[in-house]
């Protein structure tokens, strides 16, 4: 069945993917809520195609999911080969959406479904890129710092208009999906919609407190995914790098200008062997430091002309259509 046999008469859909992985004790009540929300949106003229994507899960997800599968109409299950990250997972399940919106929610219920209510309504009235912004977040509090930093930074170098409290939920006009299925950086499906420059309509919401389960969002793959975002969408790092080479460099001509003065002229003799040794220790961590901006940006440029697959699907179950 094409995507486009999904849509037989006259109502809009939504497209709704949900990367899972090890999400076995929230499922059933995500399943709750994403059927309460249907019958919201029938109210909108809107259907739910619903597109699950198995992210690699060890636990019984896939049964539930599964189970779910045949149960309801207009789900669509894709088992990947392994875990490749719920990024990943993600823009791989946008390239079955077939809806006219779409968007992206979380399977652990921590971003709430039942915003997307609020999103389809904005879509309705005609903005067609509409996103969730975090006023508040019941995180540890290690989690919280690390998100004030990251946007900070990622604010200042790269999209000074960018919400400050972050984003992860969005929803997206399908005239935009085309774009960030063919492009090649790296970043979830919100972030790449962003970046295309649509004027975003911005609702807020406070983020509850993880119920269910724990969260395979380590320290780790955040602070990786803060460098690609860093390193994919600026070059301001590159420019920072240069303009404090600049600065050594006049620094370094100012200093030895100093001590040749000094030594011609006032007869002032400079042993310098401590400020040598120093000096030179600082100038070559600040090269290799300079040298490890420079390959972040290599190896991600190698990544792009390599062009292996960000994941590879096992096997697609097709929706049922009542």
């Amino acid at each position: 069945m094409s995507n486009s046999d999904l849509i037989s008469n006259n109502h809009k859909w939504i497209s709704i993917v949900i990367p899972v992985f090890n999400n076995s004790n929230s499922l059933p009540f995500l399943f709750k809520k994403l059927q309460d929300l249907d019958v919201q949106l029938q109210t909108l003229e809107l259907q739910i195609e619903l597109i699950f994507v198995d992210d690699g899960s060890v636990d019984n997800s896939l049964t539930i999911l599964h189970d779910f599968q045949e149960k309801t109409p207009h789900v669509r299950l894709i088992k990947l080969v392994r875990n490749y990250g719920a990024v990943n997972a993600s823009r791989t399940g946008l390239k079955y959406v077939s809806g006219e919106v779409f968007c992206i929610l979380a399977a652990d219920l921590q971003d709430p479904p039942e915003i997307t209510f609020e999103m389809c309504k904005e879509w309705k009235n005609g903005h067609r890129f509409v996103i969730c912004e975090r006023i508040s977040r019941r995180d540890p509090i290690i989690s919280r710092i690390f998100s004030r930093t990251h946007y900070f930074f990622f604010r200042k170098l790269v999209f000074p208009n960018y919400p400050r409290g972050g984003f992860d939920i969005a929803l997206m006009d399908k005239s935009m999906l085309g774009s960030i299925i063919s492009s090649v950086k790296s970043g979830s499906a919100p972030l790449l919609a962003f970046s295309l420059g649509y004027p975003p309509k911005i609702l807020k919401y406070a983020r509850p407190a993880r119920i269910y389960g724990k969260s395979s969002w380590t320290f780790s793959k955040k602070f990786n995914f803060f460098l690609d975002l860093m390193f994919g969408y600026s070059n301001k790092p590159l420019r920072m790098i240069s303009g404090l080479g600049v600065l050594v460099s006049i620094t370094s001509f100012m200093f030895a200008a100093v001590v040749l003065f000094n030594a011609l002229f006032n007869n002032i003799s400079v042993p310098g062997f401590a400020a040598l040794a120093v000096l030179t220790s600082f100038l070559v961590g600040l090269i290799l430091l300079m040298l490890g901006i420079i390959g972040e940006y290599i190896w991600r440029i190698y990544e792009q002309v390599n062009n292996r697959p960000a994941s590879m699907i096992e096997y697609v179950v097709e929706p049922k259509v009542y």
